[in-house]
């Protein structure tokens, strides 16, 4: 179903940043806005990060965090204080002329496997101020069940949870 023949999955190397971040730009505001250092900065605290490739084209990436990193996100923060396993979701961004093309979908496909061998549930956030629906469709459709709402004084975002096993 990839609207890529050779969509490839593998991990983002340094010279994936700019373009990175650029996709993560692209996102905005659900993504949350970084500099190219703190994109670059994340994904050397991240457990993985992974892009989606035609070729050398980067389509997508997830960026992945396990508990107890010195990442400084309240988001995660939220996290950290409720459970001590899960695979946090920092961001999953795909560039806009490749959405809805299963892209999105495959990363996360990589996302629940590995989260599966952690034997942890995965984690993410999506924004409500401003309001991401096509986000949030996203993430229940991925089996992601509300874990709890976050306010802090710029944004509000639902706390998403996908447990660690789904029946088939």
């Amino acid at each position: 179903m990839w609207g890529h023949k050779t969509m490839e999955i593998r991990p983002l190397e340094s010279d994936n940043i700019t373009v990175g971040w650029r996709i993560n730009e692209e996102g905005l505001p659900g993504t949350g806005k970084i500099s190219e250092d703190e994109f670059n900065d994340l994904m050397e605290l991240s457990e993985f990060c992974l892009g989606a490739f035609d070729g050398s084209e980067l389509l997508g990436f997830v960026l992945c965090l396990l508990p107890n990193t010195s990442y400084q996100s309240l988001n995660y923060a939220w996290f950290q204080e409720k459970y001590d396993e899960f695979l946090y979701v920092d961001r999953i961004a795909v560039s806009q002329k490749h959405r809805n093309r299963g892209v999105g979908t495959q990363l996360y496909q990589c996302v629940f496997n590995y989260a599966e061998q952690l034997n942890y549930p995965v984690v993410a956030e999506v924004n409500l101020t401003p309001p991401n629906l096509d986000s949030e469709r996203f993430h229940r459709r991925h089996g992601f069940k509300v874990a709890g709402v976050f306010h802090s004084e710029t944004k509000s975002v639902t706390m998403f949870l996908r447990p660690m096993s789904l029946p088939e």
